[in-house]
């Protein structure tokens, strides 16, 4: 988060005299409480400063990082998920390469006649299918599609960093979002590499500051 140099000398009077009154403060730098109204909130709000009731503003010692880091930690999946892109299990290979190449995604998810997922497809999969003199029109997705229970998932309510950390850990570049059903898991949405980077450079940008 970028400071405004008010923001900064604000921090700065907090740090040499806090607990300190607002008006105490804006008596230091010249100018009326209501005028540095904004920026007490704003920096309260962000993590700065602390405020209690009739004592005043003190420096919480955090810095620009450490709270960057606090909200990241805070980050749900539900906030970031996108659409999955799934294909039946008796898709043909032929129409998964389509739907990947259209898409524009590096993982497919296969689900059932329930709508629950079954297996996962990544490119190298399908790579994998193309080689050779196969018919990709006869053959169906499930015949090389990973299964469960060796699929990496997680649900909306995980924190995005640990959603992050199974990408890494699992050298993958998707993660469905699923949740339990009667009929096994459904899937919901979907995480990826993409939309870890997506969320870092919103952060970064302001958009969840």
């Amino acid at each position: 988060m970028e400071l405004s140099d008010r923001q900064e000398k604000i921090i700065e009077i907090v740090k040499e005299n806090g607990p300190i009154t607002g008006e105490k403060i804006a008596e230091k730098l010249g100018l009326t409480r209501a005028t540095l109204r904004p920026d007490l909130a704003i920096l309260t709000m962000a993590g700065f400063l602390d405020a209690r009731p009739r004592v005043g503003y003190f420096f919480t010692g955090k810095t620009g990082a450490e709270l960057l880091t606090e909200k990241i930690k805070k980050f749900k999946v539900k906030e970031f998920q996108s659409i999955p892109i799934v294909v039946k299990e008796d898709d043909s290979v032929y129409n998964a390469i389509s739907t990947m190449f259209l898409e524009d995604v590096g993982t497919l998810f296969v689900i059932n006649n329930h709508s629950c997922l079954i297996g996962v497809l990544s490119r190298k999969d399908l790579l994998r299918a193309s080689i050779g003199n196969q018919d990709l029109d006869a053959v169906p997705v499930h015949i090389i599609m990973t299964r469960m229970p060796n699929i990496t998932i997680c649900q909306k309510e995980d924190l995005l960093i640990d959603a992050a950390n199974k990408l890494i850990n699992k050298q993958i570049d998707g993660l469905p979002v699923v949740k339990e059903t009667q009929n096994g898991l459904e899937i919901v949405g979907r995480i990826t590499k993409t939309t870890i980077t997506k969320a870092f450079v919103e952060l970064i940008m302001n958009e969840h500051l």
